[in-house]
């Protein structure tokens, strides 16, 4: 692990002198590519530095502990060895999980994130609105930009679906974890007995694929156009710019009316619907990977549910890790990355386990 870690410093090293020579410098497209090689090594380059540096301490201090007659000075060396090893525990596992096998994915900067109203009618489509609130102000506390590209609005002022894409450095590889059913407990303004409803929401989380593997043939779609509607009801134009695509043989449909013009919206709507199927066949591909899929879309029915929005508790509970947080009003303003790091955190623990036992 250690002579793995050295190597990938050395390399740093390296490119670090490469990108300083002049003629490299003059060569744009050699410097962005070498430049984004040592960049992806920083980390692990720091890693190295600070194990060096620990284990050169720990040894001090274990040859003091060893050699010093002074009683008081050697209990003093015997319990910074202590201590010392214990950051070196902690680092080991910090250099674990750095090596772990990366998902070629989250280096994605764009995600799509798809929500819908599931079980519960009204409820389920205000709740709805509510959640794609939540994900823009995240996104806008992380200074990422957020597109809406689908807003189809209820009567009562929900959504019965709503699509955005949210732009920014790890966008995926933070949010890919909130896929699932969102299941939500409170009492609707409707309701004049004060009994709590329980309804859900689906969101569907994939990131925005650049570079798609497959070809999608004109045959296998239909594309209807239809005037736009915006957030609130209010016209977005009085021409049919707005696509709807079907993918025939999945039934994938894509709609978007962010744009004016038809010609982007169509853009737009077939590279999420390339999104949508590339990330269907990786989905079949690793499927037999049971552990890994505990956190998709289900089928939106009340029982179905990887976090429970419990508003008479004011608490949010994730199913998948049974942790709680007794923050739901911030949590709604966008102040998720607690529950984020947990979730991460939790996967890291499961593959630590994977690969430990192999």
């Amino acid at each position: 692990m250690i002579e793995q870690l050295k190597k990938m410093k050395e390399r740093y090293d390296y490119l670090t002198q490469e990108t300083c020579k002049p003629d490299i410098i003059s060569n744009n497209e050699k410097y962005t590519e070498l430049c984004k090689e040592q960049s992806s090594l920083q980390e692990y380059a720091e890693l190295y530095e600070k194990y060096t540096s620990l284990q050169t301490s720990l040894e001090k201090a274990q040859e003091i502990a060893k050699s010093e007659t002074n009683l008081e000075l050697k209990s003093l060396a015997e319990e910074e060895v202590l201590e010392l090893n214990k950051n070196m525990e902690a680092l080991n596992k910090e250099i674990q999980i750095a090596l772990l096998p990366k998902d070629s994915k989250d280096e994605s900067g764009s995600v799509i994130v798809e929500i819908r109203g599931g079980a519960g009618g009204d409820e389920a489509s205000l709740f709805a609105a509510e959640l794609l609130k939540m994900y823009q102000k995240y996104a806008e506390k992380k200074g990422w930009q957020v597109q809406v590209v689908e807003y189809n609005e209820t009567e009562v002022g929900g959504i019965r679906e709503g699509v955005i894409i949210i732009t920014g450095k790890n966008a995926y590889k933070r949010l890919k974890f909130e896929s699932g059913v969102h299941r939500v407990q409170r009492v609707p303004e409707t309701e004049s007995q004060g009994r709590v409803h329980t309804s859900t929401v689906t969101v569907a989380v994939l990131p925005e694929i650049e570079n798609v593997n497959f070809q999608i043939s004109e045959k296998d779609l239909r594309i209807d156009t239809f005037r736009s509607a915006g957030c609130g009801g209010q016209g977005v134009n009085t021409t049919d710019s707005a696509i709807r695509i079907t993918h025939l043989p999945s039934g994938v449909v894509v709609t978007c009316q962010d744009e004016r013009s038809q010609i982007k919206n169509r853009e737009k709507a077939m590279k999420i619907l390339a999104s949508k199927l590339q990330n269907m066949a990786e989905e079949k591909a690793i499927a037999e990977h049971a552990q890994e899929r505990k956190l998709q879309v289900g089928t939106g029915n009340r029982n179905e549910r990887i976090r429970t929005y419990n508003f008479p508790q004011g608490r949010v509970t994730d199913h998948r890790i049974s942790f709680s947080l007794h923050n739901i009003n911030d949590f709604m303003l966008g102040e998720i990355d607690e529950m984020l790091d947990a979730l991460h955190k939790a996967d890291q623990e499961i593959k630590l386990g994977q690969t430990n036992n192999l």
